[in-house]
């Protein structure tokens, strides 16, 4: 498959700081706190879809050259 279509990644400005809350009452790791925190701004959790559909529908790994 084909994309004509690539949309734009967001830019941050370098030292962005992430505000995120770890979950209260179980486990959870900065790291993941972070990452969760950061697919709740639209522009990454469309930029990530968008990537996972390119990488799902890209069947070159698989063809033989």
């Amino acid at each position: 498959m084909k994309f004509s279509k690539v949309t734009k990644s967001p830019v941050y400005a370098q030292g962005h700081k992430w505000a995120f809350e770890k979950r209260k009452g179980e486990y959870e790791s900065d790291v993941t706190a972070m990452l969760r925190g950061m697919l709740e701004d639209d522009a990454i959790r469309e930029d990530q879809r968008a990537a996972w559909e390119r990488w799902r529908n890209d069947d070159s790994g698989i063809k033989n050259p």
